[in-house]
């Protein structure tokens, strides 16, 4: 088996020693090359590669940023056979695409799960979101694992890669601090976006819309946070969207998404399951993130369901 190992040295749980140990580790098992990726975009291009030069296996090892590029250089001539396996060995401090799958968020039992998958050919099919956007400074064509959004969630994004930017780690603080102050800003200026699911009415003057791939949306440290619990990557998208964003709705959702592992519910609230698509439009040009990567503004995107898209080792 030829494997190729994209390794971002960035990012937050991404060690030299550890990624000697992974490398070594694989090399027993397979013929493998490394890239230790330099700018951003460098996994995906990188990825993309793998696929015309027959590799069987592209392993990411980073966070959940790192496997999002793997993904779409994988993905870049869309999905077909030629496609090697995707392999993830954690190294962000999120890895929601790992726990999603079930595998270990800790890279020395990532990387034993990995070797008895090459070793048992253990893996399986798993759905993905896609999205296409217009209207902000470039259009968008991007695939995702676990979640996007456009609105707050958006927001908080923007701000943490703000700062980021300058010096600060990406850490549960930061995100909590960025989100109240994105609140407030969006209690300011707030977003009036327009839904639209198949066989439904649009639905006018939402907040928010987060869209999810699969089930949990997010981990807060080790909290799961469970926007769309019926959601899995063997189903379409889950769409949780608010109509309000006063005090007292947005502290009801954010108790009960801390305290419980519930089924959030509410008149404000709009969710589903199981979408096959779902198109956000918006008169102004609001962020928008994938899998916590601001792809920048927009204002219409479609997000759309595709099943079976991409093999995994688990």
């Amino acid at each position: 088996m030829r494997a190729l190992l994209v390794v971002n040295p960035q990012a937050t749980a991404t060690t030299p020693g550890g990624r000697d140990v992974l490398a070594h580790a694989l090399a027993s098992d397979v013929k493998l090359d490394i890239v230790e990726t330099a700018y951003r975009g460098h996994a995906a291009d990188a990825a993309a590669q793998a696929v015309p030069e027959g590799y069987d296996l592209v392993v990411a090892h980073g966070g959940d940023g790192t496997v999002n590029e793997v993904v779409n250089g994988l993905l870049r001539g869309g999905v077909t056979p030629a496609v090697p396996m995707l392999g993830v060995v954690p190294g962000g401090s999120a890895n929601v695409f790992a726990g999603a799958l079930g595998l270990p968020r800790d890279p020395v039992e990532a990387t034993y799960r990995l070797l008895q998958s090459i070793e048992h050919g253990t893996n399986r099919r798993v759905g993905l979101g896609h999205v296409a956007s217009a209207g902000g400074a470039e259009d968008h064509d991007r695939w995702f694992t676990f979640n996007a959004g456009v609105g707050w969630d958006a927001d908080v994004v923007a701000g943490v890669e703000a700062q980021r930017a300058k010096g600060r780690e990406a850490s549960p603080s930061l995100y909590v601090r960025t989100a109240f102050a994105s609140y407030v800003n969006q209690r300011r200026r707030p977003s009036k976006l327009t839904v639209r699911i198949p066989d439904e009415e649009p639905f006018e003057d939402v907040r928010l819309a987060f869209v999810s791939n699969t089930d949990p949306w997010t981990y807060l440290k080790d909290k799961a946070i469970r926007l769309n619990p019926s959601t899995s990557f063997d189903a379409g998208l889950g769409l949780f969207a608010l109509r309000a964003l006063g005090l007292p709705t947005i502290t009801r959702y954010v108790t009960h998404l801390l305290a419980t592992d519930g089924n959030p519910k509410g008149g404000n609230l709009l969710r589903r399951d199981d979408v096959e698509f779902i198109r956000v439009t918006s008169p102004e040009p609001v962020n928008l993130q994938v899998d916590g990567d601001l792809l920048g503004t927009c204002t219409e995107v479609e997000f759309t369901s595709v099943p079976r898209a991409l093999t995994v080792a688990v």
